[in-house]
């Protein structure tokens, strides 16, 4: 999928480049080969993905990233960069994968494809080579810019939250604005993020002798703990989604009229649809139940405004445990919980989103389309709630990339134009310092 331009775009420029970005959208048009090359060099699988990959390899991963925002630690890595007294922009980004299997493949067709491509590789190259871009052709970022490079993402962020409080009297203690590209635009209109669901996981275990027995002796004698397991799965939700977990959707937040009025000016391909399970809006919650390992299984909620974590974890445990008397099962039932992440949903007011709605329009010619995502990005509601500083997302890939998925790719054409999309927003945060009378409380 292509984010696509308004008519007066040209191939090679963007419809807003004729004034002070103008050489640096130049210099990224002209340098794109090189940025593909450099992504396929340093990034191509560099982590077959979280089960696989050693600290080692996620060290060398984080190092190269360093390294070339240098020349253009804990568990996350921290890193400042300028002096000004300008706004300080944390960029957040993660450098660990989903795991792949082989059988997932990468094809070709012209897109640049490979385990994080879009999720998230692809974004954080983007980022670096904006930055490039305005040393090349000297051109002053006006904005101090901080890094914030974590490898634990995908497996719950594990010391993240505690780092920050760690450092929130001195790395963080000048926070203006939080940037993350972790995620991809909802159709083919390029997007700005202002909200994603939380996660629940669950370990549903139903213990069992450890010894294996042989249907030939014993089948039909003992009740199979793996039928107990299928009948409490089988609870959780129905073929056609809909939680039955009694009480868990009581708390979910009611769509605002304002932000109904939002999805009337989303673009909606019922055809597109049916060839792509991502939907448009993601403002309910979701149960999933993710496989079967023996007599186990890890189901997890996709949970919204105002679902709170461990009320959902009561409810469910709850619910599995009532139904697991029903079933007089001789084994023993656990139920364990690993995950309960906050859903996160910004203030479309914010300064951020007016330099981001900006940003879009001087690329893509086009107004950016407003959405909540489904995914679960845990460290956007912590840094919101632990620094109070603005939060956005901007993507710039598109829903059709397969993260974690069989050939996971980026187009080369968001991949450019994502990188210059990224460079004006910088010029952009550097101009709300200037309009201090339009957002007093934040500037």
């Amino acid at each position: 999928m292509l984010l696509h331009t308004s008519a007066s775009s040209s191939s090679s420029s963007s419809p807003g480049a004729a004034g002070m970005l103008e050489p640096l959208f130049q210099y990224i048009d002209d340098h794109q080969n090189q940025f593909v090359q450099v992504r396929n060099e340093h990034y191509y699988d560099i982590l077959p993905g979280v089960g696989t990959h050693t600290y080692t390899l996620l060290l060398n991963c984080i190092i190269i990233q360093i390294y070339m925002f240098l020349c253009c630690s804990e568990v996350a890595c921290l890193l400042s960069i300028g002096q000004l007294q300008q706004a300080n922009v944390p960029w957040y980004y993660k450098c660990d994968n989903m795991r792949m299997k082989v059988a997932h493949g990468f094809g070709s067709l012209g897109n640049l494809y490979g385990r994080g491509a879009t999720d998230n590789k692809g974004p954080v190259l983007a980022w670096l080579h904006a930055v490039e871009s305005y040393q090349a052709t000297e051109k002053e970022i006006l904005v101090n810019i901080k890094l914030i490079i974590e490898g634990l993402e995908e497996v719950g962020s594990y010391g993240l939250l505690e780092l920050t409080r760690k450092r929130n009297d001195s790395f963080f203690a000048d926070v203006d604005f939080i940037v993350i590209s972790d995620n991809v635009c909802a159709t083919r209109t390029p997007a700005l993020t202002y909200g994603t669901r939380g996660s629940s996981y669950f370990f549903v275990e139903v213990d069992c002798p450890k010894l294996d027995f042989h249907p030939r002796v014993y089948g039909g004698s003992i009740q199979e703990p793996m039928s107990d397991l299928i009948a409490l799965l089988g609870s959780l939700l129905d073929h056609t989604g809909k939680i039955l977990v009694p009480g868990v959707t009581d708390d979910v937040a009611p769509l605002t009229e304002d932000e109904r009025k939002l999805y009337d000016n989303i673009s909606f391909d019922l055809e597109e649809m049916k060839n792509n399970s991502r939907l448009v809006i993601n403002c309910n919650p979701s149960l999933s139940i993710h496989g079967i390992q023996g007599a186990f299984s890890e189901p997890s909620t996709k949970t919204v405004p105002n679902m709170d974590p461990p009320d959902v974890e009561r409810k469910v445990k709850e619910h599995l445990q009532q139904v697991f008397s029903t079933l007089k099962s001789p084994y023993r039932l656990r139920v364990t919980t690993t995950v309960g992440a906050k859903q996160w949903v910004a203030n479309l007011k914010d300064p951020l989103y007016v330099a981001g709605q900006r940003a879009v329009r001087e690329v893509f010619g086009v107004e950016p389309e407003l959405i909540r995502e489904g995914s679960t990005i845990p460290i956007a509601q912590n840094f919101q709630e632990e620094m109070e500083p603005d939060v956005m997302m901007m993507p710039i890939g598109g829903h059709d990339d397969g993260e974690h998925s069989q050939n996971e790719k980026i187009s080369r054409y968001n991949y450019i134009e994502g990188t210059k999309l990224l460079a004006d927003y910088f010029d952009e945060i550097s101009l709300l310092q200037k309009v201090q009378d339009i957002f007093p409380s934040k500037l």
